[in-house]
């Protein structure tokens, strides 16, 4: 994960700095690492600290349900999994990636820098065009 956490938030909103990690999944981290909601990150102890990631790494083996996880169905796997850190944005990059190669309609958008969702595109978007290299 390779994150620093702020341990003067409580918890719950402190790991939601973990790219990966939103307030309704690290709540229920916590509920389920018996943790209190009520503490700072910082005032957490070692057992907590483990408890916490043994469920962020096997969220499957503690019951989370498979709606609350980020990875659903993966096209290569078919498994559910919680990508965390620099898996979110290799997932997204690998997954833009097929798009495009499939030559899809969202892949060819994603390609061109165009919205993609739907949105009307004839007179909105006309500012400033960041593309990534």
């Amino acid at each position: 994960m390779n994150t620093n956490v702020d341990g003067k938030q409580k918890v719950a909103y402190a790991m939601t700095a973990i790219k990966g990690v939103g307030r309704r999944y690290s709540i229920l981290m916590c509920k389920k690492a018996d943790v209190d909601l009520t503490k700072r990150a910082g005032e957490l102890s070692e057992d907590e600290i483990n408890r916490i990631v043994a469920i962020m790494q096997n969220p499957l083996q503690y019951k989370i349900p498979n709606y609350f996880l980020n990875r659903q169905k993966d096209i290569k796997t078919g498994k559910y999994t919680q990508k965390l850190g620099n898996e979110v944005d290799t997932s997204i990059r690998e997954d833009l990636e097929r798009l495009r190669k499939i030559r899809s309609h969202r892949g060819i958008r994603h390609a061109w820098g165009l919205r993609v969702r739907g949105q009307h595109t004839k007179t909105t978007g006309r500012g400033v065009v960041i593309r990534k290299k």
